[in-house]
């Protein structure tokens, strides 16, 4: 299958991948076209599931060229975004939900040379990024509730997609706008075509029967 030219990326979760075959799957999805490895990190508070650390991460340095987007699904995420930082982190996204301080979050994470994103809870309303819109590099939608792979796409964060595709072309042109949970590839052209920029998939690419022609699947789908 000839690999199409993109302006769109794709970012598998390697909360979906079988963490005995980590390095292994990461080599199958970056040899088939994925362009970065989205790193969730749950810590049992903030959402129902522990995931992994900074450890399991770092173990990646070396094995793979593709760049980190780090998803933090904790509580107090200043406290540990020191630990994400490394020479493939290309993106630190942090929840709105889980930030007291956020402008003083973002920047933060903007002081390591790293991106700084934000994400949104299904319920959590666009209005909470009206003063920090600008700052953003990324802007993460959820569109299932976070915790856990596997589930379905929840289909009013289509409006929340469209009301920020508006307002990045109004005030932050060069924002990336990401979205996670239940894309598979028989929904991810409703989103990219409204705005989506880096799509995250999950158990679609690494719970398929060859994770390396679903990557492709998806590359074809978002061209």
């Amino acid at each position: 299958m000839k690999q199409p030219t993109l302006t769109k990326k794709l970012a598998p979760s390697l909360l979906s991948a079988d963490f005995s075959r980590l390095a292994e799957h990461v080599a199958l999805v970056e040899s088939a076209g994925a362009q970065l490895l989205h790193i969730d990190v749950m810590d049992g508070h903030f959402v129902p599931n522990i995931s992994f650390g900074p450890v399991v991460m770092k173990s990646l340095l070396g094995k793979t060229g593709l760049p980190f987007d780090v998803h933090l699904m904790i509580e107090n995420p200043d406290l540990y975004i020191k630990d994400f930082v490394t020479e493939n982190t290309e993106y630190i996204t942090v929840h709105a939900e889980a930030c007291v301080h956020l402008h003083r979050t973002i920047q933060y994470i903007k002081s390591f040379g790293i991106k700084a994103g934000v994400a949104l809870n299904p319920s959590t309303p666009f209005c909470v990024l009206d003063y920090v819109l600008e700052e953003l590099d990324q802007v993460l939608l959820m569109s299932v509730n976070p915790g856990f792979g596997g589930q379905a796409f929840i289909p009013s964060a289509l409006a929340k997609l469209e009301e920020l595709a508006i307002q990045k072309e109004k005030r932050n042109p060069g924002l990336v706008i990401a979205m996670d949970g239940g894309i598979t590839t028989e929904n991810v052209k409703a989103v990219t075509d409204r705005g989506v920029s880096l799509v995250v998939a999950g158990s679609a690419v690494f719970s398929a029967p060859d994770p390396a022609q679903a990557v492709k699947e998806f590359l074809v789908q978002m061209a």
